[in-house]
């Protein structure tokens, strides 16, 4: 297995050293569901949740997660993202979303995209917590990543 980027010669965590990189166009998409009860997700259609617009609200958590990754976790670099999306689709069964997020930088956006797929599941579970007692977040995973051209 190769040595963990992350880890110094001593065993303490470090930032990793990304200054020698090239600027690159970078792109990730995470996705992850979240179980709900039918009666729930017909709720998140009708618009009839108490606290608001679920999809909307969740649309604009998982964004702004995405922007603030870096205050989250300590170990990943501040990235300026040139784009985020979340989208959001629902069945009987509950909701999936994913998130994609774009940067031009030395280091990728993968931790982006799997923390605004995080929030804006839990802004799910936030606003539906009074109506479904059984929800249940899970499948959470890096679908893909991309790198492209060097930027001079």
């Amino acid at each position: 297995m190769d040595r963990l980027t992350h880890i110094a010669n001593d065993g303490s965590a470090k930032m990793v050293d990304v200054s020698a990189k090239p600027l690159s166009h970078r792109e990730a998409v995470a996705s992850g569901r979240i179980d709900l009860a039918p009666a729930t997700v017909e709720l998140i259609a009708f618009d009839r949740i108490a606290k608001g617009n679920v999809f909307a609200t969740a649309r604009l958590a998982g964004i702004q997660a995405a922007k603030q990754t870096a205050q989250l976790i300590p170990l990943c670099h501040t990235l300026g993202l040139s784009h985020v999306e979340i989208g959001l689709t629902s069945n009987q069964n509950g909701v999936e979303a994913t998130c994609t997020a774009r940067t031009t930088a030395q280091t990728g956006v993968e931790m982006e995209a799997l923390t605004g797929v995080a929030v804006a599941l839990l802004t799910i579970y936030d606003m539906c917590k009074a109506v479904d007692k059984a929800m249940q977040i899970g499948e959470i995973h890096l679908v893909a990543k991309r790198k492209s051209g060097v930027v001079e």
